[in-house]
């Protein structure tokens, strides 16, 4: 078992205090504050243009928030970039191996980057972690996508990071790919005890993983609890319709049963005890002609999500890799 680099058990790895982020007229992060304890897999949910890939260039150094202060494995990423850098890893959703280089050569290509000198004992111990140790000498291309993840996650932890950024690193693996990818987040989170910070669009993947979740919106931390707890927020069902027209909502007003109706660009969130018992009565009052699409979500971690932000999660452009590793080898200068 290797020690990493953690602050002290029950402390903060990420610190964010008011936090806010601006693009000339456009405010992509507002006042945003976050703890995460060291030793936690904590996930970050929101739809397209909320804010989290803002955040995570922000806990990674790449940019400096507008004003605000945010601390990662006790350094500033504002007064101290580079302390910052050599103390994360990085998981991203796109491949970043080297085909051409054997599984040891690409960790030996990581060490590098990290001006690693004392290395190679490390490294096996990680391919052997992964189930990898037989296939070290063996080039990348002819890994299978499961292979190729595990690899990535034992670059990420080569030079022990106290925090792993996971950006969407299940998507496009087969479900069975997925669960097993799972597992070894899991492991990795427990036998090496690195925090782990993970963006997903997977809804069961966060409800899965993660011990808590915070949901951003419109750049602005919307609820922060453990899946459980976010789950616990949503009563009864929502009833989703996504209409054709701008119809007038006054009639859903007067339907007894009815909860709350919002309306968010071309859908109404209607919130309901039971969605059978009214559902006949809302589709008559908006007009069947007038309805393009109905979901009924029942409680779940999606229904939460729903409820908080008006929306569904939606795909969302990553964080450049490329611009972080230079950042990367800039620090070890």
């Amino acid at each position: 078992m290797i020690t990493v680099n953690q602050p002290e058990e029950g402390t903060s790895t990420i610190s964010v205090r008011s936090v806010s982020k601006s693009y000339g007229d456009v405010r992509a992060l507002d006042s945003v504050s976050l703890e995460i304890r060291s030793g936690e897999i904590f996930g970050l949910l929101g739809p397209n243009g909320a804010g989290k890939t803002t955040l995570i260039k922000i806990l990674t150094a790449l940019v400096p928030p507008t004003s605000g202060e945010a601390f990662v494995a006790g350094y500033s990423v504002t007064r101290q970039p580079y302390e910052v850098k050599r103390r994360v890893g990085w998981v991203a959703a796109e491949v970043i191996l080297d085909d051409d280089l054997t599984a040891m050569e690409n960790l030996w290509l990581q060490a590098k980057l990290q001006n690693m000198s004392d290395w190679r004992g490390y490294a096996e111990e990680l391919l052997t972690f992964f189930g990898l140790r037989d296939r070290a000498d063996s080039k990348v291309k002819g890994f299978s996508t499961g292979m190729r993840k595990k690899l990535e996650i034992a670059l990420a932890l080569l030079h022990r990071p106290a925090v792993i950024f996971m950006d969407e690193p299940t998507i496009g693996l087969d479900p069975g790919t997925r669960r097993m990818l799972w597992d070894f987040i899991r492991n990795t989170n427990r036998e090496y005890g690195v925090t782990v910070l993970l963006t997903t669009h997977y809804i069961e993947e966060a409800d899965q993983l993660c011990d808590r979740i915070a949901i951003i919106n419109h750049g602005k931390i919307a609820a922060v609890g453990t899946p459980a707890e976010l789950k616990a927020t949503v009563e009864g069902e929502v009833i989703e319709v996504e209409m054709r027209n701008q119809a007038t909502l006054d009639g859903l007003d007067g339907l007894e049963g009815i909860r709350e109706v919002r309306r968010e660009g071309s859908k109404i969130l209607i919130s309901v005890p039971s969605s059978s018992d009214i559902l006949p009565a809302v589709i008559e009052s908006i007009g069947a002609s007038n309805i393009r699409r109905i979901s009924i979500h029942e409680p779940s971690l999606e229904s939460a999500f729903l409820k908080i932000t008006g929306k569904t999660i939606e795909e969302e452009e990553s964080v450049d890799i490329r611009k972080f590793y230079a950042n990367i080898r800039r620090a070890r200068r």
